[in-house]
């Protein structure tokens, strides 16, 4: 007996390439929580790396959108927050990948944008509830064509920063990462068997804040790209 669809199944995501017309399939999209201390102290914690492991969160990869994208502003929300990131895409399986050989996994990278409902978000922080609320909903991640590592080079190092409406309001350095992209897929590989395909937005810096219908936000990584997003009115 065949198998008999009740409905038709959703797209498979997938995010572009800069410099060729191939697609890449998006598997799972992971966030690195408080990933530069000064964002930390911003949101009132800190962290100390001698004495904790890095933590995630989860968006679906249907709320994946391209750089460009105009948007609603989200539902529940009276806070609605940007938070500008460095992506790294996944090209190969890892499992428990070392320190050493986690750049061998890596496809490439893109600018991201991690929108965040705060106030939900908070309000789940303030109850020891998880935060998907806050920040798995739809539309809420925004992505830059995917450049691939043989054109970027390893990233270390590069100016990250965001403006809305043509002001600065993040601008940092992605070498103040608390844990950097090998560490991160080092620890993560531990508990995923990761797989080409997953993305990892690996934190924001400080200077996150709110956006109301009509801004627009632009930003950038050194080395991967310029992002786009508008809020409609």
């Amino acid at each position: 007996m065949s198998e008999q669809l009740l409905f038709p199944p959703k797209k498979q995501p997938l995010a572009t390439v800069a410099g060729t017309d191939a697609l890449f399939p998006v598997h799972r999209i992971f966030c690195v929580g408080r990933n530069y201390h000064a964002h930390a102290a911003e949101m009132g914690v800190s962290v100390d790396k001698t004495q904790q492991e890095p933590f995630y969160f989860t968006k679906h990869p249907s709320s994946l959108l391209p750089s460009g994208s105009e948007i609603a502003y989200p539902p529940q929300t009276d806070n609605y927050h940007f938070e500008m990131e460095l992506v790294v895409a996944i090209g190969k399986e890892g499992f428990e990948v070392s320190e050493a050989d986690a750049n061998d996994i890596i496809f490439g990278y893109a600018s991201g944008l991690d929108m965040t409902r705060r106030d939900l978000q908070l309000k789940a922080r303030s109850t020891n509830r998880p935060w998907d609320l806050g920040k798995d909903f739809e539309e809420s991640a925004i992505m830059t064509a995917i450049v691939p590592k043989e054109v970027t080079g390893i990233i270390e190092s590069g100016t990250i920063e965001l403006a809305v409406n043509g002001e600065v309001k993040q601008q940092s350095d992605v070498d103040k990462l608390i844990w950097n992209v090998p560490e991160i897929i080092a620890h993560l590989s531990k508990f995923y068997h990761l797989q080409p395909g997953d993305l990892i937005f690996t934190g924001t810096p400080d200077g996150v804040g709110a956006v109301v219908a009509g801004d627009k936000i632009t930003g950038s990584v050194a080395k991967v790209g310029e992002i786009e997003l508008t809020i409609k009115q």
